[in-house]
Formats: C-alpha cells, structure tokens, sequence
C-alpha cells in the first residue's frame, strides 16, 4: 500500500508539472472549418474486402466575443492638485475572443455620493476626455475625444492602454476623491455593429455564428478607477530674536543699535502633498536696515510657530544670482527647497534698530 500511495503522489506530481509547464493553446478562428475523416476497413471470411467511402464531418468554428477592460497595473488612485489640467486614469482593453475586433471605449463620471474604488466620489472632473495610449507611456497618442475607437485588436490576448483625461476644478480640497468609469464595447473589425446569436439560436455548421462570452453576455464591459486631491497645506510663521544689542552682556533688547534675527518657516501638515517651488519675499520693516548677507535659506525649525526655534541654512550672496536668495529694493527674497507632508524649512536673514 505504502509503495502504490509514493507511486500515486509521484504520478499526481509529474502531471502538475507537466500541466504547468505547458503553453496556453491559442484559441481557434472564428470561420475555421474544423474536419474529421473516418475510414473503416473490415474483412469477410479472413479476406479484406473493399472499404466503404471514407465518411467526412466539417464545421465551422463560430465567433466567440469576451473582451475585459481593467485599471490597469499597478493599480491605485491618481494623485492630484486643485486646477490640474489634463490628469489620467489609465486601464487595460484585452480581446480575449477568437476574432479581430474594433472597440469603442467611452469615459464617464461616478455620481457624487456612489463609491468609487477607494473612497466615496465628492467632486465632478470638467472636460472629461478619453484617449489611446498603444505605448504605455501615460500620454495620448492622438488628441483626446469624447469616445474612442480602437481598431483591429488582435484575437487572443490583444491589448493596449486607454487613458481618460480630465481637469480638476480649483475648488477640490484635499483628500477629496472623483472616480471616473471606462465603458467598452465589442464591434466588427470595420466597425460595424456586432449582431449575436441567442441560446434559442440552433447551432449551423456549415455558418459562422456568434454569442456574447463576456461578464453578463452583453458586449458591454466597464472599470473604474479615481482622483485623490492631495493638496499641500503650507502654514507660514514670522518670529524674531534679539541677537545682540552692544552693551548687554546676556539677554539682548531691543534697542537702537541692535541686531535683531527674524525667522521666516513654512510647514508642511502631516498626509499633505510635497509643496515645490516655494519663494519668499519680505520687505525691510521700517526704523531698521538690512544686514549684508545674513540670508540663509533651508534653516531647521524646531516646533514651527510662535515660539518656534529657528537655526543653520545655508548662506546665499545679496546679489541677483543664480543662488537662492537674494536682497534687493529693500527686500529679501529666498527660494526653499521642497518641502514634504510633516516637514518645515525656514528662510533667515537679520537687520538692526535704527
């Protein structure tokens, strides 16, 4: 028994791996006539006699029609910012019939309220626009149009990326979600609209019929993906420090003569969008004159606000250069680097009373 159940597991085992490795069998043609020939031969008394005719069966192989559209991979929302012009959700049209086949592709929008694949809609796209995408490079090959037609995707496993295409309105907040659904249909390869036959239909052999085989038998297929507003929510705060004032010998005031350090942060809130492009510009509060190259920029802070400790950055020359700063018409201008969700930088320079 031991022997006969190793033997068993051996064979169950083989036939797994051999199952496995096997390649996927591509499907047949739609109008392929499939043929089988017969012959029998027979003997009367120990002597063969002539056969009969050879006895033939043909039919043809009718069309199959499935097709699935899908987010495409990796799958995941596309992040967003209030006013984006042009932003893309991007899917996946497969043929998986035995035929080549057109498509028309249509994009439209999840009501505000009804789910959306990861959160709940709560905002429209305008100008909601469909494209092809043959490259997979997450542009359009061709202007963008209010329905798409693919040609002539080829049988089996034919694929190619469909875009949809829209612009965020300004008034989206942060964390807001807008789902977008794509919708495909089947069409003959010129075109045509596609006519199937029912289950009440009885098979010909000697046509070419077609049935439906996608999800629902009914030549239409859809997949949504969505928009998240990922907004940066910068916060701004101005403090100072007397730094020295010429006669204290600790705990400087602020009297005339003194050089005061003002501190310029900008913090990012936890979850928010990486904010780029940052520029400062401060002018030169009156009854005080600006210190000749005291500007630093991408300073530390500590705790960003009222009481925030500021410190380092690196120094930048007053002039109108290519560096990040600079001190003209009695204002200070900086540029701070990016600045991601949970993070602060800070812009520096220093003056003294008048």
């Amino acid at each position: 028994m031991t022997s006969k159940l190793k033997l068993l597991g051996t064979s169950v085992a083989i036939a797994a791996i051999a199952a496995a490795s096997a390649p996927a069998i591509a499907t047949t043609t739609s109008g392929t006539d499939v043929n089988n020939t017969v012959n029998v031969t027979f003997q009367v008394g120990g002597v063969t006699q002539t056969p009969p005719p050879p006895a033939i069966n043909t039919f043809k192989v009718d069309r199959k029609i499935n097709f699935t559209i899908a987010e495409r991979t990796p799958v995941g929302t596309t992040n967003v910012s209030a006013n984006q012009t042009g932003a893309v959700t991007a899917f996946t049209l497969t043929n998986t019939s035995n035929d080549l086949l057109d498509f028309v592709v249509t994009p439209s929008q999840i009501l505000t309220g009804n789910a959306t694949p990861r959160g709940t809609d709560a905002f429209n796209l305008t100008n909601l626009l469909i494209c092809l995408d043959a490259n997979n490079d997450l542009v359009c090959d061709a202007a963008a149009t209010a329905s798409l037609t693919v040609d002539n995707l080829a049988q089996d496993t034919g694929s190619t990326t469909i875009l949809i295409v829209g612009d965020i309105p300004a008034s989206a907040t942060n964390g807001q979600i807008a789902g977008v659904t794509a919708t495909a249909s089947a069409r003959n390869s010129d075109g045509s609209p596609i006519t199937a036959a029912n289950d009440a239909t009885v098979n010909n052999p000697t046509t070419v019929e077609t049935i439906f085989a996608d999800t629902g038998r009914d030549n239409s297929e859809a997949a949504s993906d969505d928009y998240t507003v990922a907004a940066a929510a910068l916060s701004v705060f101005k403090t100072s420090r007397v730094v020295s004032d010429g006669v204290s010998a600790s705990n400087p005031k602020a009297i005339p003569g003194a050089v005061v350090e003002y501190c310029i942060s900008v913090a990012n809130a936890s979850g928010s969008a990486t904010a780029t492009n940052i520029n400062i510009s401060d002018a030169i509060p009156a009854n005080t004159t600006y210190v000749a190259s005291s500007i630093l920029v991408n300073g530390t802070v500590t705790t960003p606000g009222a009481s925030q400790t500021c410190a380092g950055g690196t120094g930048v020359s007053d002039a109108t250069d290519a560096d990040a700063g600079q001190f003209g018409s009695n204002t200070v201008s900086g540029a701070l680097s990016s600045i991601a969700g949970g993070a602060s930088r800070a812009l520096l320079f220093r003056v003294t009373i008048n």
